[in-house]
């Protein structure tokens, strides 16, 4: 990994990287999979399917709650009350949940960087969260998250200018990797939070650099 002054634009994953909050999000699918109607083992298998597809959005999580796990159809009212229930419980849990260590410092080290945050989190429920924490100010190249997916919101970000390469995506999934090389961004892996299983050997067989923390980026 390069120096982190040589990035004119710096993109972090939220759950994982900024909030120690991967552990809380899988609390609030099984709560909210409960508090619709799912027994346990449902409420496992809709976490399960969670984690298998980390950094990806709420909504095709909870499609596909409804259709394999409980096997019945896809309707606005039941999604509306699955993503409100379960924004409810995201906002009460990150309200207290730790925030990495040393994100201070590194702003203040990359004066002339931008900072961006692209997350799977709701878009609207990550700007609430992010200026309660009082963190929003430091990322002025924007907040973003879904129902935009990653790959839609770099490519929209570059096509306005204000993605600028050299740019550094610091995620801990194997869908922040693969969208960072389908943008052409460089790429650092942060598995002191991670949820992914498998992040071992997918970051060496992929040469990725691997850190524990935030606070383990070279400034």
């Amino acid at each position: 990994m390069k120096p982190v002054a040589y990035y004119k634009t710096i993109v972090f994953d939220c759950d994982g990287v900024i909030l120690d909050s991967n552990q809380l999000k899988i609390d609030a699918y099984f709560y909210t999979a409960i508090k619709f109607g799912a027994n346990e083992a449902q409420a496992q298998a809709l976490v399960d399917y969670h984690i298998l597809l980390g950094g990806i959005s709420r909504y095709p999580k909870f499609e596909y709650f409804l259709t394999d796990i409980l096997k019945r159809p896809v309707d606005d009212l039941s999604m509306q009350k699955l993503l409100t229930d379960f924004g409810l419980e995201v906002e009460r849990l990150l309200a207290d949940c730790e925030i990495a260590e040393g994100l201070d410092r590194l702003r203040e080290a990359t004066p002339d960087t931008k900072w961006m945050v692209l997350s799977g989190g709701d878009q609207l429920e990550l700007r609430r969260i992010f200026a309660k924490r009082g963190i929003a100010h430091f990322f002025d190249a924007g907040i973003f998250g879904s129902p935009d997916n990653k790959d839609e919101v770099l490519a929209r970000e570059c096509d306005l200018g204000n993605l600028v390469f050299p740019a550094l995506f610091v995620g801990d999934s194997r869908y922040d990797h693969q969208a960072s090389v389908r943008a052409g961004m460089d790429f650092v892996f942060l598995s002191g939070w991670t949820d992914f299983k498998g992040w071992r050997e997918y970051c060496e067989s992929n040469n990725i650099t691997i850190l524990q923390r935030l606070s383990d980026i070279t400034i």
